[in-house]
């Protein structure tokens, strides 16, 4: 039996394409902070509707907010974290601080770097 990623290999690409467009990730503007998501409701709302997709063209069975999406808070973080690694290295702060109308904000900040191959 052949794997997803060899079968589906050119519809997975347009998928994360999808994803790094809806997060507004360039090579030259790449970090969006976990604030940014959280209170942008259409981009949360772009990142659930790809859902059907991500069922269709990806193996999401290690992604658990896939497939019950209705139980986690945050079901978007995962299709962020997760479907892109194939094409983008992510990596995160523990703590980042946004100053914002003089109070603190504390937050996420998620950095991609495209991979080489």
């Amino acid at each position: 039996m052949r794997l997803k990623s060899e079968l589906y290999y050119k519809e997975q690409n347009d998928v994360i394409h999808k994803i790094i467009h809806i997060l507004g990730i360039t090579d030259e503007n790449n970090t969006i902070t976990l604030y940014d998501i959280d209170n942008n409701d259409t981009m949360k709302l772009q990142l659930m509707k790809l859902v059907p997709e991500i069922r269709k063209w990806f193996s999401f069975s290690h992604i658990t907010p896939i497939s019950n999406p209705d139980n986690y808070k945050r079901p978007y973080m995962s299709i962020v974290r997760q479907i892109p690694k194939k094409l983008w290295n992510i990596t995160h702060n523990k703590d980042y601080r946004i100053y914002k109308d003089n109070t603190i904000i504390r937050t996420q900040l998620y950095t991609f770097t495209r991979k080489t191959t």
